[in-house]
């Protein structure tokens, strides 16, 4: 059995343990091992959707399926009553879940319902200053000019509900989005800012900023992370070379940067001690979006032979150093992911994401299986 293998048959029983463990409510981050629950009311709900489809997907066994129906009916309601949606992460939560039994069952009302949810991210965007607003109603005097490098990755909803119904408005919003991010989130270096600001009325470029980073300058890893994957899903949907250009450039930032057990800090600028906490999760997501750039490069690709090393680096040390292999009970599959280190929240625990993308990455690596950003030919 190879070590991936070996790794997604733990993955596998945990995920169905937590099937009854969470009942009909959903993971987001943990304190001390234990995952708080919520009533798929977090930015991070689809996550635990995409991780059942996946595990079905590799085992055909039914109770995944079962469980993963359940949470697109979820989705379902918590569209309706619109609750906690008033955010750019439209994406993350059904691209995992409604957009994922399409992909999978061809189900019609699964898809109508991921072309609800692209409706709705698009109620984001603002035309005065050209960009998706992340967080904050309208207008919001703090949040109202902000975007963010996490939204590349709910890019894909609107690709994908632009190839569905023809409507240019989709696509239109998610390139000059893009553009934008590309233009303004990554730095000359092929670092990254985790937000910047923009003039609401006239969309004037003011400055960069953190949320979640260690300072505003500073390069975030998760951020990163997210552009990777990002700019490389950009690049699948459009074929722009620039997409595909920026997030190798931003690959080799985080790769050259990893250090001495391959999996990085949660910024690359905070000092680092005994005391510095890591992100496994922000490496789980690059070696994921490495795999996605790697399906876009041609065999003799100059840069081929450096991403595969890392790409294996630190999937090797995610397996062997923080996983959960080992811990039957365990309910997460990575330890010592981080939220928010820099505001205390959950800065040393699992985090669902971070079992996500590590799960996605395994079973793409053993399986060719790829996550649900994009329909499969």
């Amino acid at each position: 059995m190879s070590l991936w293998q070996k790794a997604i048959e733990d993955a596998v029983r945990k995920t169905k343990a937590n099937i009854e463990r969470f009942g009909d409510q959903f993971p987001h981050v943990s304190s001390n091992g234990t995952y708080a629950l919520n009533d798929n009311n977090e930015w991070t709900d689809g996550f635990w959707s995409g991780m059942l489809w996946l595990c079905y997907e590799y085992t055909q066994d039914d109770a995944f399926r079962k469980a993963a129906v359940g949470t697109v009916d979820s989705f379902h309601r918590r569209l309706d009553e619109h609750r906690q949606l008033d955010h750019h992460d439209i994406g993350f939560l059904y691209s995992l879940s409604s957009k994922a039994q399409w992909i999978i069952e061809k189900d019609e009302a699964a898809k109508q319902l991921t072309l609800q949810a692209a409706d709705t991210l698009m109620k984001r965007w603002r035309p005065k200053g050209r960009y998706i607003q992340a967080w904050g109603k309208e207008g919001d005097e703090r949040n109202g000019g902000r975007i963010i490098i996490d939204c590349m990755m709910n890019l894909p909803l609107l690709y994908w509900a632009y190839a569905h119904t023809g409507d240019d408005k989709y696509l239109n919003a998610a390139v000059i989005h893009a553009d934008l991010s590309r233009r303004f989130l990554v730095r000359g270096d092929d670092s990254s800012y985790h937000t910047f600001y923009f003039e609401q009325e006239t969309g004037e470029a003011l400055r960069g900023g953190t949320h979640q980073g260690y300072m505003d300058g500073s390069t975030w890893t998760r951020g990163q992370a997210w552009g990777v994957y990002g700019f490389a899903l950009s690049y699948r949907y459009t074929g722009n070379p620039l997409y595909l250009e920026t997030s190798r450039r931003m690959a080799r930032y985080f790769l050259e940067r990893l250090p001495e057990d391959d999996v990085v800090y949660w910024d690359f600028n905070a000092p680092v001690n005994a005391e510095t906490k890591r992100d496994s999760s922000a490496s789980a997501i690059t070696a994921a979006g490495v795999l996605e750039l790697l399906s876009h490069l041609e065999p003799d690709d100059a840069d081929r032979a450096f991403l595969e090393d890392g790409l294996q680096r630190t999937m090797t040390s995610l397996v062997e150093n923080y996983s959960t292999i080992g811990q039957p009970e365990a309910e997460g599959l990575l330890e010592h992911g981080s939220y928010s280190v820099r505001g205390n929240n959950a800065p040393d625990d699992y985090m669902i994401w971070g079992d996500y993308y590590y799960l996605e990455a395994l079973l793409r690596l053993e399986r060719g299986i790829p996550g649900y950003w994009y329909e499969r030919k």
